[in-house]
């Protein structure tokens, strides 16, 4: 691999490789990269590199056994308007699993992918779109 084809990596630990791979590809703007499903896949956004690993998975094996559920760790993707993108999730069926949140440095919410991962969507402060009412 060249160094202009580098990624950051994460791996999440998946029920269903396919299901995860239509998720984020038709979902969140990923396309597949590689396919060895249902043990693994990879998809690529930008410089994130997310390894989609089923229970088949090296990944999954070298799990220990008592980490069997989703953390409270997640990915993070810059979206440029969230409110769009809020309503363009829920228009395909997409459930939240938290309410939008403003902080100082922006505003945010959680989804969850099929197994239980989460996703944080963020729209940093200074691009801020005034909220609905």
């Amino acid at each position: 691999m060249s160094t202009s084809e580098q990624y950051v990596s994460v791996r999440y630990l998946v029920d269903d490789v396919h299901a995860a791979v239509d998720f984020y590809t038709a979902h969140l703007g990923f396309h597949l990269k590689t396919s060895a499903a249902p043990a693994f896949a990879d998809v690529v956004r930008g410089p994130l590199r997310l390894l989609l690993s089923g229970p088949a998975s090296s990944g999954a094996r070298a799990t220990p056994d008592d980490a069997t559920s989703p953390g409270r760790n997640r990915i993070h993707l810059i979206v440029d308007d969230l409110d769009t993108e809020i309503d363009r999730l829920r228009d395909a069926g997409l459930a939240f699993r938290s309410e939008l949140v403003s902080g100082p440095g922006g505003r945010q919410i959680l989804l969850a992918d099929p197994a239980g991962n989460l996703i944080e969507l963020f729209q940093p402060a200074g691009e801020a779109t005034p909220a609905k009412t």
